[in-house]
């Protein structure tokens, strides 16, 4: 079930609803991640010659991860600009 919001949402104005649709798009990212990367290594070990650029393909994915990661819990700006 989806969290609720009470009231209703706007993205450019309301910080907190920003904020938390942030942290939500970056959850469903890693567990895509998790999940199609699970399924590459796993067919990666059953047979090495299906996919042998598996690693390249984690590889590429973490470094777009941990930069997302950067920005959400880093970089981005979640002050009021009007206070």
């Amino acid at each position: 079930m989806p969290p609720r919001w009470p009231r209703q949402p706007d993205r450019k104005n309301d910080l907190a609803y920003r904020k938390l649709d942030d942290r939500m798009n970056f959850a469903v990212h890693v567990a895509a991640f998790i999940a199609v990367n699970s399924g590459l290594w796993f067919f990666h070990q059953v047979n090495p010659l299906w996919v042998p650029w598996v690693q390249w393909i984690t590889a590429i994915w973490g470094v777009g991860l941990i930069g997302h990661a950067a920005y959400i819990f880093g970089l981005a700006d979640y002050s009021d600009p009007a206070a």
